[in-house]
C-alpha cells in the first residue's frame, strides 16, 4: 500500500496536499484498492461552491460498490478534475497524481489538525486489516 509522506489523511480515506492555503484532495491507495475497478466518478461540488468539512462532494462507483468522498477541509472549491468523468479508472492507476478530485481554498488551516500523517494513516489501515 502506497502512503506518501508529504500528505495528510482522513480516517474516511481522503488525502490532502497543502500548498499555501490551497488543499488538493483525492482518495487514498487503500480506498481505491477496497473499491476495486472504478467505473464512474461524479463530482457534485462545483467551482465557486463553498463546502464544509465532512460534506459529501464526490461519489465514486466501482464494480464492487459506491463510495461517498468527503471534504477534509472547509472552503471554496476553486477547481475540479473534469478528466475523471471520461477516465474514472485513473483513480485505480494514479490515486495520488492524475486522480486528484478537487482543489479547495481553505477557510481555516486548523481543519488540518484532525488529519493523520502518513505513519498514523498506515497504522489506521493496518488496524482495519490492510
Amino acid at each position: 500500500m502506497n502512503v506518501p509522506t508529504d500528505l495528510k489523511y482522513a480516517k474516511t480515506d481522503e488525502w490532502v496536499k497543502v500548498e499555501g492555503n490551497i488543499a488538493t484532495m483525492g482518495v487514498s491507495d487503500y480506498a481505491q484498492s477496497q473499491l476495486s475497478d472504478v467505473v464512474y466518478v461524479e463530482i457534485s461540488a462545483a467551482v465557486g461552491d463553498h463546502v464544509a468539512k465532512n460534506d459529501t462532494i464526490v461519489t465514486i462507483e466501482s464494480v464492487k460498490a459506491a463510495a461517498d468522498v468527503n471534504a477534509p477541509v472547509s472552503g471554496e472549491v476553486i477547481e475540479t478534475n473534469e478528466n475523471l468523468s471520461q477516465t474514472p479508472e485513473t483513480i485505480n492507476n494514479d490515486p495520488f497524481g492524475e486522480a486528484w478530485l478537487v482543489k479547495i481554498k481553505m477557510d481555516n488551516p486548523a481543519d488540518l489538525e484532525g488529519l493523520l500523517d502518513a505513519a498514523g494513516y498506515q497504522s489506521y489501515c493496518e488496524e482495519r486489516g490492510q
